[in-house]
């Protein structure tokens, strides 16, 4: 059976359109703008949460604890998304995550006084989070309508995804001013307002064409075989310390400003100076690899990233902070930005969507252990110490890409 949007666009359309572009551009702009939005409210909603878990007097060790609950539940149910995501049901899933997301939004507002709902609320966050950001993936590949749209999609969807990283911080130090410790309850309403929108966005990404039944079963690749193919771990191992990393830094810097008396305007500064130069470091993505492959890239890109976070441990001034994020920013935006593409140039068409859940799952697990084990570094050790960590992480899983042997 043909779906709605199937009778908006005749065959003759479709083919003229092939011809002329590699790219659906119907379906990626709604995409990309749902993109940036989700991105906004997950930075405006963990930074927040890190700010509402000071404004409770909680140990830092429960920061760590409330962030891995992040990770949990997608831990769980992240082969059935992709599974879900390879039927077919790309659209119907972000439909799903945003709808969460609002959910989660409004009890992060009117119902997060205690440690109990701070975890509860961020579990449901996570498991809008892996709905989406594997909905958001394969609705990519969906826009790929010739050999070389794939780059371009991804190109664009990285991209959102610094402007969406980059405005939700902006909002952040916009609204929290020179406080050290912001009004947090001001902060979810943002963040409760503009997921909204994240709805909005989502509704009106149109579905894919109804798969025939011998289709939906067919070309299943086994979960074992995936993780056997060559290649695919040290990818997934990179991909898992670059979001953990991306993910610690807006965790922790709004308690690192809190050790070292930086306002929230600062700290909110600084995360959006990260995303624009991520930003900018994307938008050249596709020049920069061509000249330079992709494991001399991913070890230059994760030793930069390395290098940023090392600063962030030394006790330096708020200008060698700002330094330390614009280094941190271009360079991980590269490595995130690897850490997808990797992946994706080695999946089949069939198991597509499970590896981008696989690739979520490495991520989540990545977000719960690490976190954790962060938490009780900080208590030992102070915030500096985390940071050494993540750079340590950084550069050995930069070099164990670049020597694995494995080129994508």
């Amino acid at each position: 059976m043909s779906s709605f949007w199937d009778k908006f666009q005749p065959a003759a359309r479709d083919e003229a359109r092939a011809r002329t572009s590699d790219i659906d551009y119907r379906l990626l702009i709604p995409v990309a703008f749902n993109v940036a939005i989700i991105q906004a409210v997950y930075a405006i909603v963990r930074i927040t949460t890190s700010y509402r878990a000071i404004e409770l007097n909680l140990p830092v060790v429960w920061l760590g604890i409330i962030s891995a609950t992040f990770a949990i539940l997608p831990i769980i149910f992240a082969v059935q998304v992709g599974r879900f995501l390879d039927r077919g049901k790309d659209a119907q899933a972000v439909w799903i995550g945003a709808s969460l997301l609002v959910i989660a939004c409004a009890g992060f507002r009117f119902a997060s006084s205690s440690l109990t709902a701070l975890l509860l609320l961020t579990a449901l966050l996570g498991i809008s989070h892996i709905l989406i950001m594997a909905s958001q993936q394969m609705l990519c590949v969906r826009c790929c309508i010739g050999p070389r749209g794939r780059d371009t999609a991804f190109g664009n969807y990285v991209i959102a995804s610094a402007v969406g990283q980059g405005l939700g911080p902006y909002l952040v130090a916009w609204a929290g001013g020179s406080a050290t410790l912001p009004p947090t309850d001001r902060l979810f309403t943002i963040g409760l307002i503009v997921s909204f929108a994240s709805l909005a966005t989502a509704a009106v990404i149109r579905p894919a064409p109804e798969q025939p039944a011998h289709a939906k079963s067919k070309d299943v690749v086994p979960l074992q075989t995936m993780l056997r193919q060559r290649g695919l771990m040290a990818y997934l191992v990179a991909s898992v310390i670059t979001m953990a990393a991306q993910d610690l830094v807006t965790i922790y810097l709004p308690l690192l400003g809190a050790e070292k008396n930086i306002n929230a305007r600062d700290i909110g500064s600084l995360l959006t100076v990260r995303s624009v130069a991520a930003l900018v470091s994307r938008m050249g993505y596709v020049r920069i690899i061509a000249l330079l492959g992709r494991r001399p890239l991913t070890l230059i890109s994760m030793v930069g990233s390395a290098i940023g976070f090392a600063c962030l441990a030394l006790p330096v001034g708020l200008g060698a902070l700002f330094a330390a994020m614009t280094l941190t920013g271009f360079a991980l935006g590269i490595a995130t930005t690897l850490s997808l593409t990797n992946v994706v140039d080695l999946a089949s068409p069939s198991s597509m969507g499970t590896v981008m859940s696989l690739r979520n799952t490495g991520n989540r697990i990545g977000q719960m252990a690490v976190p954790f084990a962060a938490s009780l570094i900080a208590a030992a050790s102070g915030v500096g110490g985390i940071f050494v960590i993540i750079a340590l992480c950084l550069a050995a899983s930069g070099a164990a890409v670049h020597w694995s042997g494995e080129e994508s």
